[in-house]
């Protein structure tokens, strides 16, 4: 047991990376959770627009994301190996990326949004305005566009914060923003201290307004510490990106963006596939989907610091105390994630209860929270797999394991259930999630061979 079990300075430095973006993620989701208990007290066609909108927004969020984090490696790297020039030129490829995603995606949104949003809408067995959904929707989500670029720009600059060891000020900025957010939600949903009620435009501008403000802070507080971030004394000197870096952040970063791209664009076709049995089901998605958000935050915090502190590691030549502490850390995540999922359980049948929506949407959530309550341990294990191999840059092996099998095993099994079978959603899901789960299996094998063991920067 000893192999799976670290020492107390292990756990210390685990949760000096671990817990500040842990208490983000879940104050960001409770507030969420709350969002979407507000905009559903609304009614179920407002909920509905607002969780198609999303889905579409969870695309762009993720291609950041993704395309962040190749660059984001040799930041790591580079931290590790005290070279802040090379945090600063990676830093500044990140800049790149996330305006080259911006424009990408305004663009998409502008010109096919109400096609993308009117594949999720489609009747069912409750009689529900489809019609009003749809202008829920579009109104929604042309104010979201304006959130886009804040979101981009902190993104690029708290994630290289969070890799050269500063995790406290993007929790600080985030816990802002979601206070912002949640108090200017109750006030522009509801129409309280004499503004009139917005409902989900009100919403909208909530949160483009909370954007703004943990950027603004995480961007102001950056430039005013120098002296702790190094990095920007080089950072804007000049706009070139070396071409070592630029062609090694093009071998694994592209991997890992269209990765990102591939995953969140499957995620939204296999709910586009759910969506088929009735809106009742994107509205009961939707609920399980954010209640269980705030327990996904698990094994992302997990996630997020299996690649930072790995990723130092190997910068730092530390090859064979990577590979022991990453197996302590994909145990750890396990744990956590079984123990997250039995609370999960417990309260699946009590929270959709808060939602102003039908009865047979509550009971379908609950039963789809029931169902994720139950994979947690395995959404566990795979995630860690996933950053494992991220952390070593190994771009390819990821794609397969991610969005290979996704798009290879998941969605087609999705498909045809959907399309071509008369199986109710609950039963679909149960399937969908078995087959995902199953990709435990080669997760495993990946990092047993160790192929992600290497000093990129060095």
């Amino acid at each position: 047991m000893k192999k799976y079990i670290g020492d107390r300075a292990f756990y210390r430095r685990l949760f000096s990376v671990m817990l500040p973006i842990l208490i983000q993620s879940v104050i960001t989701n409770f507030v969420n959770l709350l969002d979407n208990v507000m905009v559903g007290q609304v009614g179920t066609e407002p909920m509905s627009g607002v969780a198609i909108v999303n889905q579409l927004l969870f695309v762009f969020n993720l291609c950041i994301f993704g395309g962040l984090a190749g660059a984001g490696i040799f930041t790591a790297q580079y931290y590790g190996a005290g070279d802040d020039r090379g945090v600063a030129d990676s830093f500044r490829a990140k800049l790149y990326i996330a305006l080259g995603a911006v424009l990408c995606f305004a663009a998409i949104f502008l010109t096919a949004g109400d096609t993308l949003i009117a594949q999720f809408i489609h009747e069912g067995r409750e009689a529900l305005d489809l019609e009003a959904t749809m202008l829920h929707a579009r109104d929604y989500l042309a104010i979201m566009l304006l959130q886009m670029p804040p979101f981009a720009l902190q993104m690029a600059y708290s994630s290289t914060l969070r890799e050269t060891g500063e995790t406290l000020l993007p929790m600080k900025a985030g816990l802002a923003a979601v206070l912002v957010n949640l108090t200017l939600n109750y006030i522009l949903i509801f129409g309280k201290l004499g503004l009139p009620a917005l409902g989900v435009e009100g919403a909208a501008i909530a949160t483009v307004i909370a954007r703004l403000t943990e950027c603004g802070i995480i961007v102001v507080w950056t430039h005013r510490h120098r002296e702790r971030n190094r990095f920007l004394n080089t950072a804007f000197t000049t706009w070139r990106i070396p071409g070592r870096l630029l062609r090694a952040v093009a071998v694994t970063g592209l991997p890992l963006l269209l990765n990102e791209l591939l995953w969140s664009s499957g995620m939204t076709i296999l709910n586009q596939c759910y969506s088929l049995r009735g809106l009742e089901v994107v509205s009961a998605v939707n609920i399980s989907s954010t209640v269980g958000n705030l327990f996904f935050t698990s094994f992302i915090a997990m996630g997020n610091a299996i690649s930072i502190l790995i990723g130092q590691l190997l910068g730092a030549g530390e090859l064979e105390r990577a590979v022991d502490e990453d197996r302590k850390l994909i145990a750890f995540a396990v744990v956590l994630c079984t123990l997250v999922g039995a609370v999960m359980a417990l309260v699946a049948p009590v929270v959709p209860r808060i939602y102003n929506t039908t009865d047979s949407v509550r009971r379908l959530a609950a039963q789809l929270l029931l169902l994720t309550a139950a994979c947690m341990p395995f959404h566990g294990f795979a995630n860690a797999c996933y950053f494992t191999l991220r952390a070593g840059g190994r771009a390819a092996v990821t794609f397969v394991f991610d969005s290979g099998w996704q798009w290879g095993i998941v969605l087609p099994l999705a498909f045809v259930l959907s399309r071509f079978t008369a199986v109710p959603i609950v039963p679909m899901v149960a399937a969908v999630l078995a087959a995902e789960n199953a990709k435990c299996f080669l997760g495993y094998a990946f990092v047993k061979r160790r192929a992600w063991v290497r000093d990129l920067v060095n």
